[in-house]
């Protein structure tokens, strides 16, 4: 019997660290008290609620299932049950409740005569963000492989983002687990060639948490190359436009699902509302109502967390801060190696040659439906010649500078984490959250802010198989860390005590 492909252990391995998630979970809301009860308490809807969404929780077990929705999970459970009553409210953006309110309408729809609405909605929550998570992880390894080139860094890797330190959040009613699916299958598509989907995910990943948006950052990074590869190489400098001008497209079409919700916030509260009571964000030249909600309700800021009695949060976050901190670094210098022994030009030629070849095996259609065509014997032989003869100038153009540095390990040393080129917009992208989780945002939320981030893992597996002395303490370190906070959330989350 052949042993199981690494995506296969991958998936294995997501769903039990959720099946160890919700048992610990539970374990702890029967073993112990929760801090605050009020997660039980069911106000009816401001609005007149349809007779479906109306149906009350009568049972001792819909309350108790009900009151699994604790901290942000009640604010997503309100929308999807009532729609967006309050002002404060527009700050969980709607992909989450929206898919709770499909589920619950149509595969769980049974479950709503017995156990009510809000119950529905919340095992909905649980089933979705639980399998999203599965989903997520094996996005997470198969874009491990392209970008890092080895498949056991990958894999060890992705068992880490199996047990990372925010697993709490994704198996609960948070946003974590959607947002992580299609942030990560987007980037993995894009990678792939498969750009049309890349840009439904990204976009989507946007409606699910504000953050998205900044994914837009990679259809940029791809542009810049896909420019410079057309103007320097091919000099061809409409070419070059052509990509710059897609790559702008693209990126707005991954902001317009924030901003929209945005313009449906505007409408609802500053033009059908009170006149007489106009909100102060609503005269505002951009009135933006998120920021304005973060910073009006949850004293989010530049430095307006800095305070002597929010150190606790602040040693709380330092641990995934300090590893953020370490990715960024440690891929710098590779990029510092790279660099000084190839120059730019020749890595930018050599990984849009590389991207190339790819994407034309793995087209949208080939990549997302792997569907096959009969066109002809002879237009499969053209397309197979065609195929080698790009592969062909690919392996000439990187021989001297990508794919010798990524196998040989001549520049990154014992280093095996792929070829750094690609890895920018990922640090970047990191380097941005970091700083804004430790000086804008409320810090402790850096865990699961920063837990769908591929270079924390990436770099924390590198540490874990570093011969170096140091190295092997600091991969127990982490070992201990993901332990512990994956305990201390499945014990504080659930029974509404403070966590992250």
């Amino acid at each position: 019997m052949a042993p199981p492909s690494p995506l296969a252990s991958v998936v294995r391995l997501a769903a039990a660290s959720r099946v160890l998630v919700l048992a610990l979970s539970l374990l702890a809301r029967l073993l112990f008290r929760p801090y605050d009860t009020s997660a039980s308490l069911h106000p009816p809807c401001l609005s007149s609620p349809s007779s479906s969404n109306s149906t009350p929780a009568a049972t001792p077990a819909a309350a108790a299932i009900s009151s699994l929705a604790v901290w942000d999970g009640v604010h997503f459970a309100r929308p999807a049950e009532c729609g967006y009553e309050y002002e404060q409210s527009f700050a969980f953006l709607p992909l989450l409740p929206a898919s709770l309110v499909l589920l619950s309408r149509s595969l769980f729809a049974p479950l709503v005569p017995v156990l009510g609405y809000r119950a529905v909605l919340v095992i909905s929550g649980l089933v979705l963000n639980n399998v999203a998570f599965v989903a997520a992880a094996a996005y997470f390894y198969r874009l491990s492989v392209i970008i890092l080139k080895d498949s056991r860094a990958a894999y060890r890797a992705s068992v880490l983002f199996c047990f990372n330190p925010a697993s709490v959040f994704y198996s609960s009613l948070y946003s974590e687990s959607l947002y992580a699916l299609f942030s990560l299958g987007g980037v993995f598509y894009l990678f792939s060639g498969a750009n049309t989907v890349a840009m439904i995910m990204l976009a989507l990943s946007g409606s699910a948490r504000s953050n998205g948006a900044l994914n837009a950052g990679y259809f940029c990074f791809q542009a810049l190359l896909q420019a410079y590869d057309a103007a320097v190489q091919k000099k061809r400098p409409i070419l070059a436009m052509q990509a710059l001008i897609t790559g702008v497209l693209h990126s707005i079409f991954i902001f317009i699902p924030f901003f929209a919700f945005q313009a449906y916030g505007y409408f609802n509260i500053c033009l059908h509302g009170n006149s007489d009571e106009l909100r102060p964000w609503c005269k505002a030249k951009l009135p933006l109502l998120y920021s304005f909600i973060q910073s009006h309700y949850w004293g989010v800021g530049f430095l307006r967390y800095f305070q002597v009695k929010q150190l606790p949060n602040f040693l709380l976050a330092s641990p995934v801060l300090s590893l953020a901190v370490y990715s960024i670094v440690h891929y710098t210098k590779m990029l510092c190696q790279l660099f000084q022994s190839t120059s730019l030009h020749e890595q930018i030629i050599a990984t849009v040659e590389e991207r190339s070849v790819e994407a034309y095996e793995r087209s949208d259609v080939a990549t997302v439906l792997k569907s096959k065509f009969s066109i002809g014997p002879n237009y499969k032989e053209q397309e197979h010649t065609e195929i080698k003869k790009r592969k062909s100038v690919a392996a000439k153009s990187a021989s001297t500078s990508l794919h010798d540095n990524c196998s040989t390990g001549q520049i990154l040393k014992d280093d095996k984490d792929g070829c750094p080129i690609l890895v920018i917009p990922f640090i970047l992208h990191l380097a941005f959250m970091t700083l804004t989780a430790f000086f804008v945002m409320h810090v402790q939320v850096s865990t699961r802010f920063l837990s769908a981030s591929p270079p924390i893992y990436w770099a924390a597996s590198h540490i874990l198989v570093s011969p170096r002395g140091s190295s092997k303490r600091w991969g127990y370190f982490i070992v201990v860390y993901f332990i512990a906070y994956i305990l201390l959330g499945s014990l504080l989350f659930p029974n509404f005590y403070p966590f992250t």
